[in-house]
């Protein structure tokens, strides 16, 4: 079985590279025309070089510390040639995001079953297709898993969900329209339980009303499916569009804020030269970067690992 796990993963890779493509061209671009003339690093392409980042949606606090610790690099060695900064660059952003204490380190908890994942964002982030391709990815693991449709005040997400749950083959539950997402989520792991499911995914709206409603919303959600199952849901995964580059942050100090969200995945990253983003995310919220998104097909959603993700975004083409 190693065999295929090496080929399963060499794909995995190629499809992460092609992904972040539109992000590294542009980073590198970018790069080429700050060092031109420049035979070592100075403070002029140090400057050149925080306006890169920035403007890569790495955010200014992360590029902050990416700065000052290539400074440090630089003050150390005397001398570092601008042929190294690639990677030196590298080197010092895997150090900074595997620094991070809250790194993601897998899937799910088996022992919790079923294994509750309440979905949040705003529309039009990849929402209802990140949960399509999460049971898709469950259901090859051999697991069975349950849909709850939570999002019962748009008629087009519940249609689309319900798609999702065909074209993966897994039940879904749902209500009419307008009903209350708690009652949604409530039927849903209670057939869990019956079924003795291994997942439930549960979709809920999408909309960034003040933080008040907001809160009150998905803490009544929670609490309706604790009278099923005690701890749940057990992960509250927080899906966020990669191409929207600051705006994403926006959303995740919103919804942080709002509830107690424990796992992030940036979707559409293979659409855009935001890819920076992931760096910053993850390194400003105390809260990992589960999933990330680099392409169309039920597969391209993938486990994220920060040292394989900076590899694909400072590969050169």
């Amino acid at each position: 079985m190693s065999w295929f796990k090496n080929i399963f993963k060499k794909e995995e890779k190629e499809t992460l590279d092609k992904g972040l493509e539109k992000s590294s061209q542009g980073f590198f671009e970018k790069m080429t025309k700050a060092v031109v003339g420049k035979s070592k690093v100075d403070d002029e392409v140090l400057d050149n070089l925080e306006e890169i980042l920035i403007a890569s949606d790495v955010g200014a606090s992360t590029t902050i510390k990416i700065i000052e610790r290539i400074e440090e690099r630089v003050a150390r060695d005397k001398y570092v040639s601008v042929s190294e900064l690639d990677g030196i660059l590298r080197e010092e952003i895997s150090g900074l995001l595997l620094e991070n204490p809250h790194a993601s380190t897998g899937n799910i908890d088996t022992s919790k079953k079923p294994y509750v994942i309440m979905v949040v964002g705003v529309n039009g982030v990849g929402k209802t297709t990140t949960i399509g391709k999460l049971a898709h990815q469950f259901k090859s693991e051999g697991k069975s898993v349950v849909l709850g449709a939570g999002d019962t005040f748009r008629a087009a997400a519940v249609d689309q969900l319900t798609i999702w749950s065909e074209r993966v083959g897994v039940p879904i539950v749902k209500q009419e329209m307008g009903s209350d997402p708690a009652s949604v989520a409530f039927d849903t792991v209670q057939s869990a339980v019956a079924q003795n499911a291994d997942v439930v995914i549960i979709d809920t709206a999408g909309r960034l009303h003040n933080k008040i409603n907001l809160m009150n919303e998905l803490s009544k959600i929670k609490r309706v499916m604790q009278k099923v199952i005690p701890d749940a849901p057990h992960e509250i995964l927080l899906v966020l569009d990669g191409s929207t580059g600051q705006n994403a942050f926006e959303q995740a100090k919103q919804f942080t804020a709002a509830t107690e969200v424990n796992a992030l995945a940036v979707t559409k990253l293979d659409g855009t030269a935001k890819g920076g983003v992931v760096i910053g995310i993850s390194d400003q919220f105390q809260v990992p970067v589960k999933y990330i998104g680099v392409g169309e097909k039920m597969q391209d959603l993938q486990l994220f690992n920060g040292t394989e993700f900076v590899d694909s975004f400072f590969k050169k083409r």
